[in-house]
């Protein structure tokens, strides 16, 4: 029986065993209330059980992780079929309406404005069409150009030079203005005395030149306007010249000591080693130096201290030296070629005045002009001024700007030719509407103005008076007030090229044809 109760005992009491889970303290206890062992340690009588619990945990743990992964691709999938089914819906809506509001993109009203082919495609067609009348021209009268006969147009006699000896002759008026701005710094003579120097001075720039080209027989007609482009030029700069300077007397009479930045500009840092221009104050400015800077610059309105830029660039100024020498040899190519038969053969028509002939040659001749004009205008505004400021170190190249864009007359002649227009601005238009002068006025008097050196550029050194120079210039106000008031976008834009292609152009042609005329008339 001993034997039996011994062998049950251990039997009942593992049956007794129990797990408690509550209280969180996770102890294994006996039935009679002793404790095995703590939570987190295998029951040294038990260890298979213990290890059992571990893994429905872990099993319990990754059942959780599984469910959550599912749930993941569900929704995946969940939003792959949604966008399946939008994109079908999209698809099915495209098919159903395939017209939207718009524009065509030739209306105005589309803001489309990319028409660069469109430009292409002008810029082929007159690439091809003017090569065609190359070709009829070539074909016609063989080649004409002789770059030695442009030579002669220069100097008829090789050893008077009458138009560079007038050039040269243009310092005496330089230093005249020189050496008076000087007395005004020092008192040494009053305003008024002043004024009158440089009223006779300026006047005499005017009239000697001409006087010299009229007189002198020896002068070709390109020398003549050669050197009184060039007289006039130093006009309107002297003109600066003389008023600045007066309006820093002003200033400094008013006890200001430094110009303001209307009339001054900082000087510019160099950072490549070179010299940095210092900052000048009247007197100090006049110089010959300074003089002599403001004469070769390319500008026409007189500050003490112009912007610099910090260095040459080698590279843009071999690249405008080389434009300029190009388009040089292209301009005089076309006059011989293209344009100087097709003068000798417009004369007949005018002396007949046949007038249908006559309209018809002025139109061939409005085409050729037009082109050598924008050549001229690049080669000039773009090539040649752009090469004297890189070597002069100016930093203002605002030249031109956007005139072939114009809708209004007004706006071309204000953006064509910058340089000329500041001084108009500066010197003329706004002096006059300080005086109370009607703003209309004021345009007329600076077309007036305009006129008066377009006419004295071209009547003197051809040495004939037809005012058809001054005309066409004074035609402009009226063909101001007209497109202004009438023509608006494209159109006024539209007019604007047709003023220039057969307006002033024409009445230059029409002084070209009338020395033809008047010259080599009787030998045709």
């Amino acid at each position: 029986m001993s034997d039996r109760a011994e062998m049950r005992g251990p039997v009942s009491r593992r049956r007794r065993t129990t797990i408690s889970g509550g209280g969180g303290s996770g102890a294994v206890k006996q039935a009679n209330g002793s404790k095995w062992h703590d939570a987190g340690e295998s029951s040294p009588l038990y260890p298979a059980k213990a290890k059992t619990d571990e893994l429905r945990r872990h099993a319990s743990n990754n059942g959780k992780v599984d469910r959550e992964i599912g749930m993941s691709g569900q929704q995946q999938q969940l939003a792959n079929r949604t966008r399946k089914q939008r994109s079908l819906v999209e698809d099915i809506n495209e098919k159903l309406s395939c017209h939207v509001l718009q524009e065509s993109l030739l209306s105005s009203a589309s803001g489309y404005s990319n028409y660069r082919g469109i430009l292409n495609w002008c810029v082929v067609m007159l690439v091809l069409s003017n090569a065609r009348l190359f070709l009829e021209n070539i074909i016609k009268y063989g080649i004409l150009v002789d770059p030695i006969q442009v030579v002669s147009l220069f100097l008829k006699d090789p050893y008077s030079w009458p138009a560079a000896c007038l050039i040269i002759v243009s310092n005496v008026f330089i230093l005249a203005a020189l050496y008076t701005e000087r007395r005004l710094a020092v008192g040494t003579i009053t305003q008024m005395t002043g004024l009158i120097f440089h009223i006779f001075n300026l006047t005499s720039m005017l009239i000697f030149p001409s006087a010299t080209v009229l007189i002198v027989t020896s002068m070709t007609p390109v020398g003549g306007v050669l050197s009184l482009g060039i007289y006039t030029v130093l006009f309107l700069k002297l003109y600066s010249y003389q008023d600045t300077n007066r309006w820093c007397r002003e200033i400094r009479h008013a006890k200001a000591k430094r110009l303001t930045r209307s009339y001054s500009c900082p000087s510019v840092a160099q950072s490549n080693g070179s010299a940095v221009h210092t900052h000048v104050s009247y007197p100090g400015n006049l110089t010959h130096r300074d003089m002599y800077y403001f004469v070769f610059a390319p500008t026409l309105c007189y500050q003490l201290n112009f912007p610099r830029s910090p260095r040459i660039r080698i590279r843009f100024l071999m690249r405008r030296l080389f434009e300029m020498l190009f388009f040089m040899q292209l301009l005089v190519g076309l006059i011989q070629q293209w344009m100087v038969p097709t003068i000798q053969n417009s004369m007949k028509p005018f002396q007949e005045m046949d007038f249908s002939r006559m309209v018809e040659r002025l139109l061939k001749l409005a085409v050729p002009n037009h082109l050598i004009w924008l050549i001229f205008f690049y080669w000039f505004f773009h090539s040649s001024m752009n090469f004297v400021a890189e070597l002069l170190q100016f930093g203002d190249r605002e030249f031109y700007k956007d005139w072939w864009n114009s809708e209004t007359v007004t706006y071309f002649w204000a953006n064509w030719n910058i340089p000329v227009h500041k001084w108009c601005l500066r010197h003329f238009y706004k002096p006059m509407l300080r005086k109370g002068v009607n703003k209309f006025l004021a345009q007329t008097a600076v077309f007036l103005m305009s006129a008066f050196f377009h006419e004295y550029l071209v009547s003197v050194p051809l040495k004939m008076f037809r005012l058809w120079a001054f005309m066409g210039m004074m035609a402009q106000v009226p063909l101001a007030w007209f497109v202004g008031r009438f023509l608006n976008g494209n159109y006024g834009n539209a007019a604007v090229w047709m003023s220039l292609i057969i307006g002033q152009p024409v009445a230059v042609l029409m002084y070209v044809h009338d020395y033809y005329v008047i010259h080599y008339g009787s030998t045709t």
